[in-house]
């Protein structure tokens, strides 16, 4: 059993920074995979790019060279840095996690990008 909790939402405006974060109740070393989705109004949940434990991250198209996955092992949490942030970008944030054979999802953060 997993419990993700996420912080770090808001309202920016396009061309700037935000950080979610993803705190788990259990070791991170433990999952097998950690990632972020997001998913905007109207449309399907996306994957934004995801960590395999012990390797590097992968992103998806849209977000490569902006948004950068990070992990803190000691504090259990892992990070969406969101950098040169665009309109498009506005979604619900979530963090997932999978500890075979189950995934695991956060409650969700708003992310609101203004023109």
């Amino acid at each position: 059993q997993v419990e993700l909790v996420e912080s770090g939402g808001g309202l920016v405006q396009a061309g700037g920074s935000l950080r979610l974060s993803c705190a788990a109740s259990r070791n991170i070393f433990s999952l097998n995979v950690m990632g972020w989705y997001r998913q905007a109004p109207g449309k399907q949940r996306e994957l934004v790019g995801s960590i395999t434990s012990g390797g590097s991250p992968d992103y998806a198209d849209s977000v490569k060279g902006r948004f950068t996955i990070s992990r803190d092992n000691a504090a259990n949490t892992f990070y969406l840095q969101m950098n040169s942030l665009k309109p498009e970008d506005t979604a619900v944030y979530y963090c997932k996690a999978f500890l075979w054979p189950r995934h695991y999802w956060g409650q969700g953060t708003q992310v609101t990008v203004s023109s």
